[in-house]
Formats: C-alpha cells, sequence, structure tokens
C-alpha cells in the first residue's frame, strides 16, 4: 500500500510581500523533496508575472496535477542529496485574496484560499477579478470585494473549484479574527454557506481548539503552511490517502471521509497571535488574563490584541476539553530547524552551522517529514545524531515546553530544559 499525500496548499510566491526571493517554481520543487511533501500549492496565480512563470515551467501531470518540467527539474535534482532525489513532488494551483469591504456597519478583512484545477479556470478568475481591484501590485492582491462574492465568482466560474477561508482565528484578517471578523459562518456567507467545505485553521490553533465550536462540525479543518519562504513549507500540512489527482485530493477535503487522514500541525501556542498582548509594551496575557485586565493593556491602557485562544473561547460552544468520539489523525510536529536552533545553541535557523547541520542529518536520514514522523530512534541514534533522537522521541510524545506567541510574536517551543540540555552535550558521547 502507498503511503498518503502530504499536502500544503497555502503559500505564496516571490511576487507577494515580505516573502522570500527563492519563493520560485524550482526552489518549491527542490524544497518539496527536501521536506517530503507530495502536493503544492502554488499560491499567487492572480499575478501575472507569477502564472507566467507557471505556464512557462509546468506541465501537466496526473488529472488537475502539474509538475516541474524535466529541463527544471533535473537541474534542482543535482542539488538534492541521494536520500531525496526520489520524492514525488506535483503541483495544485491556488491563490489567497485579501477581501476588504464593509459589511453591517463594520470593516471586514478576511483571506481567502481559492483551489482551481487547470489553468483555464485560473485565467477565468484572473480576468474577472482584474476588472475588480489591481491584481498585478502583489501576489496575494487585495480587493475591495465582498467575501460573499468571491465565493460566488468561485463557484461560477467553476464548481470544481474549493473556497476556504483562510487561517480563520487571525485576529486582523480572517473570518473569526477579532478584529475584523464574523462570528458565525453563516454571518460571512450567507446562503452560500453551505459551499464552504473546508477552513484553515491557521498556524495560531489546532483541530482541537476547532472542536469546540458545533458550527465547525459539518466542514473539514484543513491545515496549510502559509509559507514565505521555503524553509517554511510544509510547517503545517494535510494527510490526503487518495488517488493522485486533483479530484482525490479535493474530494477528500470537500467529504471529510476515510480519504482525509488528518493534519500536521505546528503546535498553536507557537503561532504569532496564540495569546493576547501588546509586543511593544511586552504584555503577554493568557485569556483569563486578559478578562482580569478587561482586555486593556497595563502599560499604554490601550485595547490588547486578542488573540486566537481568546477569541476561540468566546464563541466555542463547548468546553475546553472537548473531543469528539471519532475524529481526524492530529499530529504535531517541531520543524527540524527549530530543533536545531536549540540543540546547535544557533541565534538564527538560517546560519551557516545550522545550515550545514540541517544538509548532513537530511542527507543521512532523508526527508524531513519522515525523520520527524516515522523514522525509528534507533536509527537516528544509529546514524550519529544523540540529541536529535532524544529530541524527536519527546516531540513524538508531546512533551514540550512552550512560550506563547502574542500581537505578531511567534511562540517558542522547545524540547529540553536549559540546564537539561548542558548536561546532555556533555554526555553524547555515551549516546553512541
Amino acid at each position: 500500500m502507498s503511503k498518503p499525500l502530504i499536502v500544503d496548499l497555502h503559500i505564496h510566491s516571490h511576487f507577494s510581500r515580505a516573502t522570500s526571493k527563492d519563493m520560485n517554481i524550482s526552489s518549491l520543487y527542490r524544497w518539496g523533496k527536501i521536506k517530503g511533501i507530495n502536493v503544492i500549492g502554488t499560491g499567487d496565480f492572480t499575478h501575472p508575472g507569477w502564472i507566467s512563470e507557471l505556464q512557462e515551467k509546468l506541465e501537466p501531470a496526473e488529472p488537475g496535477l502539474f509538475r516541474l518540467k524535466k529541463e527544471f527539474a533535473v537541474k534542482e535534482d543535482a542539488l538534492l542529496p541521494a536520500s531525496c532525489k526520489d520524492n514525488l513532488i506535483r503541483f495544485i494551483l491556488t491563490v489567497e485574496i485579501s477581501n476588504i469591504y464593509s459589511r453591517h456597519g463594520k470593516v471586514r478583512k478576511l483571506h481567502n484560499l481559492i483551489v482551481v484545477p487547470d489553468f483555464v479556470t485560473a485565467l477565468k478568475i484572473n480576468a474577472r477579478l482584474d476588472k475588480i481591484g489591481n491584481i498585478k501590485h502583489d501576489g496575494r492582491p487585495i480587493l475591495g470585494m465582498d467575501s460573499y462574492d468571491l465565493l460566488k465568482l468561485s463557484i461560477e466560474t467553476n464548481p470544481d473549484n474549493i473556497f476556504i477561508p483562510a487561517h480563520i482565528w487571525t485576529p486582523w484578517f480572517a473570518m473569526f479574527g477579532s478584529k475584523s471578523g464574523f462570528d458565525t459562518l453563516e454571518e460571512a456567507f450567507g446562503d452560500l454557506t453551505s459551499h464552504v467545505k473546508a477552513v484553515e485553521t491557521g498556524l495560531s490553533s489546532d483541530p482541537y481548539m476547532n472542536w469546540r465550536l458545533s458550527q465547525l462540525d459539518r466542514v473539514t479543518l484543513v491545515s496549510h503552511s502559509d509559507a514565505h519562504s521555503p524553509r517554511n513549507l510544509g510547517r503545517e500540512a494535510n494527510i490526503i490517502d487518495s488517488e493522485l489527482s486533483y479530484q482525490g485530493i479535493i474530494n477528500a477535503i470537500k467529504t471529510n471521509d476515510e480519504h482525509f487522514v488528518g493534519t500536521i500541525e505546528f503546535y498553536p501556542q507557537e503561532g504569532k497571535y496564540h495569546y493576547d498582548g501588546h509586543r511593544l509594551c511586552k504584555i503577554q496575557f493568557s485569556p483569563q488574563q486578559s478578562l482580569e485586565h478587561q482586555g486593556i493593556c497595563p502599560v499604554c491602557q490601550k485595547p490588547l490584541t486578542l488573540g486566537v485562544d481568546y477569541r476561540v473561547t468566546q464563541l466555542a460552544d463547548r468546553e475546553e476539553s472537548y473531543k469528539p468520539k471519532k475524529h481526524k489523525k492530529v499530529e504535531y510536529i517541531i520543524p527540524l530547524t527549530e530543533m536545531i536552533k536549540e540543540i546547535e545553541q544557533v541565534k538564527s535557523v538560517s546560519s551557516q552551522k545550522a545550515d550545514l547541520k540541517y544538509k548532513e542529518i537530511i542527507a543521512n536520514l532523508g526527508n524531513e517529514f519522515d525523520l520527524l514522523s516515522n523514522v525509528s530512534i534507533n536509527d537516528i541514534n544509529r546514524a550519529g545524531f544523540p540529541l536529535y533522537a532524544l529530541a524527536i522521541e519527546k516531540m513524538r510524545k508531546g512533551e514540550v515546553k512552550i512560550d506563547p506567541g502574542y500581537d505578531g510574536v511567534y511562540g517558542v517551543v522547545k524540547v529540553f530544559a536549559d540546564q537539561e540540555l548542558a548536561n546532555l552535550a556533555g554526555q553524547q558521547l555515551g549516546f553512541l
């Protein structure tokens, strides 16, 4: 039996603001292999420059999926370690739209993801959106268009599209965001609500938090990386056990049947809007602390940025401990780069030392998802990485220490206490 597909549909290209220049299609192909992702959303297909690059470098593969043309793939494969060369990579056409509009006397700022099966559909959407706003300025275009109307446009253009409200809890730009969102799916999408088959939980929430809302029982909870750099590909993703085709993957998401296995998750506390607070005032509050302060910052006396945990509590109609009797798989990971940063005591995941260690581990043990989820602890030890073997074992058991993120500041997840790591580092030879 073949392994399930790892699917990450929400990313951005180098045409989006605040993204790496390396977010080109060839680099995404190479990093997808390193990460162990099988199907990657292209992102940004509304941008003329990006869709031109996609049409130049991709070719049809299985129905509704695309592969990098051989002349480009060969060059990227030459840069890969042998442990990753054979990993399957396919692309699927996607875009995130930033909808900013007024509804019920309030400014709404919602981000929405659209996934389509072919370039014909993508170009039709682009032609219609080009009449509404500027789709050339940014890979993620900002349009003064109601999310309801965008959903309607997606349905009319091709009923095989899927429309997914993105990172639904983010305070500033999301369907349930505390600053500009709605309280229910129906408020946002009215008589088209039944066409919303999935919602993206985002980095700052996980399925457990979303299960607390009975209104979300009928939609599939999906997870994606929202990557702005190749290293962040797959920091969240879906596990889908379907045929390798657009319809196979999208039907699994739309129906939430047995082919949709579950999600790979960031620890939600690591998301940069999990807790409440003010970054400039260095105030980081739990929902309970925010309630005790009436939502006001004790330093500047202005309203706090209320995070995802607070907002979930506001809208939930179930207890925090609620879990469905039957539910999808939820697998938490810590990116290998974050483990390297902790174990090697480097300041940046992109430092030369961290980069060399990452390449060494991948070359010896295979792609990152396999390493974090499947490679045996004994094999990691035998390959000469005892501290990483212990770190991955602790991660798999959920034995982690977390300082939650807030107001745009990412949280920090660690597997070792400071002194514990120092003691273990001195004993490394004993592991070998």
